[in-house]
């Protein structure tokens, strides 16, 4: 049998983990296997279909691939699974395909086939799944409605990639699985790069945690402070880090923000991360299998809670671009004044026009020297 591997062109920076699984899978049945990603026809006849999906905000590329797939291959059968299907089933039902939900457990503990993607060189995985938490915020608990405890791996040799020396964790609660000790001393003993990059919580951070990863390639070390309660956890946790000699810069908090929150008790949250000397992430809410008025689901960044305008939503992304790094507020000393002396969260995240001589001077970069003298601005 040939299986083709459909992954939407919407944007991610990581291949198709599910997808790549399945490959595995299905080489070691002895059928031969092709990925695409987009709109594109496959090099040979599929016999079987599958199609991947992520966040809910970007189904229309994966109906599209769908509608592609059966337009060119009517006798193939299409499987739908992914982020999308699983939260949002019966929408995704009505792209035509058969929709798979949540994990098939055949395929969890199979080395992806990176072969796939040559391009790519680092390992993905999850060494657990779940989570310990039932933030009414987050998908996990639909997603993987497991306890971590009970899902947690003691080794995760058999789905690291060889030849690959960076690793990144894709486990909801990382600390929360009851081996996460002898996984760490695995990191450190084969020298990877490692990040857990759904972030590690600052609630499990103890000190014998801190000095467990000491040693260990860690960078960024990602936390959260979504709620006024994380705050005392996450100073401790930052302390405990500190002490272990990770630096404080390295830190990088997610802050979500256009939930429950106020735009001043946002940036008040904000405040103190950056006091800490820590990096601040915002991270702006998106609703869980939220519908629009036409019935689907919601577009990104549409979503506007009670008690945020969309006028305050874009002066924070506004800033996010212009005075941010990559996105983050680092706890520079310019950026702490300007947003620590702010007495309002409009005065925090209001930016300043250029100066004419700064304009010139962007100007020279493109013109050279002959540069236009500006009109008087009103």
């Amino acid at each position: 049998m040939h299986v083709l591997l459909v992954e939407p062109p919407y944007y991610t920076r990581y291949p198709p983990l599910g997808l790549l699984k399945l490959a595995t899978y299905h080489k070691m049945l002895g059928d031969t296997v092709e990925h695409i990603r987009g709109y594109a026809p496959a090099e040979r006849q599929p016999d079987r279909i599958y199609v991947t999906s992520l966040f809910t905000y970007a189904w229309r590329p994966v109906h599209q691939a769908v509608a592609f797939c059966k337009a060119l291959y009517p006798q193939a059968p299409i499987t739908l699974g992914g982020i999308y299907a699983t939260l949002m089933r019966d929408h995704a039902e009505r792209s035509g395909a058969e929709v798979f939900t949540g994990l098939s457990m055949d395929i969890e503990q199979l080395l992806p086939d990176y072969s796939l993607v040559p391009q790519f060189d680092t390992s993905l995985l999850f060494s657990s799944r779940g989570c310990i938490r039932r933030c009414p915020f987050c998908a996990a608990p639909i997603l993987e409605p497991f306890d971590p405890g009970e899902t947690g791996l003691k080794s995760i040799s058999h789905l690291i990639e060889p030849s690959f020396r960076k690793v990144v964790f894709w486990d909801n609660n990382f600390l929360a699985n009851p081996h996460c000790r002898d996984i760490v001393g695995e990191l450190k003993e084969r020298g990877l790069e490692v990040d857990f990059n759904q972030g590690i919580d600052a609630r499990l951070i103890t000190e014998a945690v801190a000095r467990e990863f000491q040693g260990l390639k860690l960078q960024p070390i990602r936390m959260a402070y979504d709620t006024p309660s994380q705050k005392a956890p996450l100073e401790r946790a930052a302390s405990l880090l500190a002490e272990a000699g990770f630096d404080r810069r390295r830190m990088l908090i997610y802050l979500m923000y256009n939930y429950e929150d106020t735009p001043e008790e946002f940036l008040g949250r904000l405040r103190e991360v950056l006091d800490l000397g820590l990096v601040a992430y915002p991270m702006r809410y998106e609703p869980i299998g939220a519908y629009d008025a036409e019935g689907n689901p919601l577009s990104k960044n549409s979503f506007i809670s009670e008690y945020w305008s969309a006028e305050q939503l874009e002066m924070l992304a506004r800033a996010r671009r212009v005075i941010g790094y990559g996105g983050a507020f680092p706890p520079y000393e310019g950026l702490k004044k300007k947003i620590g002396n702010a007495r309002t969260f409009e005065e925090a995240f209001a930016l300043r026009e250029p100066s004419r001589t700064k304009l010139r001077q962007e100007l020279r970069k493109v013109l050279g020297s002959k540069v236009p003298r500006l009109p008087l601005m009103p």
